[in-house]
């Protein structure tokens, strides 16, 4: 009796005499049936599955592209439009300073004036921030910075040494971590030159 063989090959695709192929896979119940396709109908599904693949490698590509480019477009639209309104609106805010600045000195009765001017420039000062608007803190003594600063003029100061901000002149902004307009600042050229003692005789 020949012992068999415990060792089979799994199933596979079978090529027949006659060109075709008989592939045999497993049922549900474990049982094998055989399915006949030709050698030429596989190689077209192997075709065809390895162009669907690509057609999907390609689509999935485009959309993600897609939605790069418009979360881009959206943001630079952003950003442009808050620029613009931002940047209209800075000549009514160095108004409100001045006439906070008039106002302040004047000698009558402005009590009321002076009140509704901080609420209006308050509004305002919100509203701007809102959309973006920073202010660029500069105070006297601080060292003055090409990024945030303009130079104005040039004064000798004997508090403060040579590159120190003497005194702001306009104030500057920056829109989100944009420069929109640099401080515009007097800065120190340092202590007077001490005359030379021939000249003092």
């Amino acid at each position: 009796m020949i012992p068999e063989d415990k060792h089979k090959e799994p199933a596979s695709v079978q090529t027949e005499q006659d060109g075709g192929a008989e592939l045999k896979h497993e049922a549900a119940h474990g049982k094998h049936k055989p399915v006949k396709i030709s050698e030429q109908e596989l190689e077209k599904l192997k075709a065809q599955v390895a162009e669907n693949w690509d057609k999907y490698l390609r689509t999935a590509a485009d959309l993600e592209n897609y939605r790069k480019r418009v979360a881009r477009e959206k943001e630079e639209l952003a950003r442009y439009t808050s620029e613009r309104v931002v940047s209209a609106l800075l000549p009514v805010l160095d108004n409100l300073d001045r006439a906070l600045t008039a106002a302040e000195t004047h000698t009558g009765d402005t009590a009321a004036l002076m009140d509704g001017l901080k609420q209006i420039h308050a509004q305002f000062r919100r509203t701007l921030e809102q959309f973006g608007l920073q202010e660029i803190i500069t105070n006297p003594g601080h060292p003055f910075d090409p990024n945030v600063h303009e130079a104005v003029s040039h004064v000798e100061s004997a508090e403060h040494p040579e590159g120190a901000v003497l005194e702001q002149v306009q104030r500057g902004y920056k829109l989100a971590d944009r420069l929109l307009r640099p401080a515009r600042v007097v800065v120190s050229k340092g202590s007077p030159a001490a005359p030379d003692q021939d000249e003092q005789e």
